[in-house]
């Protein structure tokens, strides 16, 4: 009778929840789904329009009346941005700052976050508490003395202005700590066991238990090292040390606007970054909702 009822009531269930609408039919998920295409217009539409007035001639990009679509595809642009103007240079530079940054930051990140997760030492919590209050300090603050520092090391114009100020990162150093702080403290004990080294352990032990965190640390930092600005503006005044952001930026004049060169460098520069996380995303989104679930 017990067996009877129970299957009873699982086919009813079954039958309303084939008679019941999908979610995203329901009226709060129309509501929410109509919501998220408003804010993915509001924010696609213009790096469209870059993208589609990158392969329009100058005098389409000012014409009247507007046109979206270009009428006249061109590759001028790109094609005098790559001859007239030291581009490649430029995005090798971005290249090497982005890679190099990133590497020294996920390596140093994740020494630090293992050192403050699985060791104790005297002022330990003070040391983590004094590296999170660094996050509230301006980075406009500590301009000038980064600037000195570059100064007396007589590293204008060199890729080490460009990437050792920004190899540690507090909210990095922050995330790896929070993921490995997790680990079980025996695997650990059983790597010294086994005659393994303090390094070893953090290369062979730490590392690959918490990619999600050095996918998350990664993509951030290789975004942040690809996007700057401001301090490659600060320690590079020959041409052929700018980054991308810089160099695209020189192409505005005080007389003359190329802006069809202008859009075709900001598409180009943005390809990367995209391409990096289309390729990355399933990581990076592992590694945000990683322990967000509790078993």
């Amino acid at each position: 009778m017990d067996t009877q009822v129970s299957v009873d009531q699982v086919t009813k269930a079954g039958e309303r929840a084939r008679t019941q609408l999908p979610r995203w039919l329901a009226p709060g998920g129309i509501l929410l789904n109509l919501a998220l295409l408003v804010l993915v217009a509001i924010t696609a539409i213009p790096y469209l329009y870059m993208a589609f007035g990158a392969f329009k001639p100058n005098d389409e990009i000012f014409g009247v009346p507007f046109t979206f679509w270009p009428t006249q595809p061109t590759l001028k642009n790109i094609s005098d941005l790559v001859s007239q103007f030291e581009f490649g240079r430029w995005f090798l530079n971005s290249v090497i700052v982005a890679v190099g940054g990133t590497i020294l930051q996920v390596l140093l990140s994740s020494l630090a976050g293992f050192g403050f997760a699985k060791y104790e030492f005297r002022l330990r919590n003070v040391l983590f508490t004094i590296m999170l209050a660094t996050l509230l300090i301006p980075f406009q603050v500590l301009l000038v003395p980064q600037f000195q520092i570059i100064k007396a090391f007589a590293w204008f114009n060199t890729y080490q202005a460009l990437i050792v100020p920004g190899a540690v990162s507090a909210f990095s150093i922050f995330l790896m700590r929070q993921y490995t702080i997790g680990l079980p403290n025996e695997l650990l004990d059983a790597g010294r066991i086994d005659g393994a080294s303090e390094f070893g352990l953090w290369w062979r032990v730490v590392l690959p238990l918490v990619r999600p965190g050095i996918a998350v640390v990664a993509i951030l930092s290789f975004t942040s090292n690809w996007n700057s600005f401001f301090w490659p503006l600060i320690v590079t005044t020959r041409t052929d040390m700018f980054v991308l952001n810089l160099g695209v930026a020189s192409l505005v004049g005080p007389y003359d606007y190329q802006y069809g060169m202008l859009l075709s460098g900001a598409l180009l520069a943005s390809l990367p970054v995209i391409i990096v996380f289309f390729i990355f995303q399933r990581q990076f989104i592992e590694g945000l909702t990683a322990g967000a679930v509790r078993q």
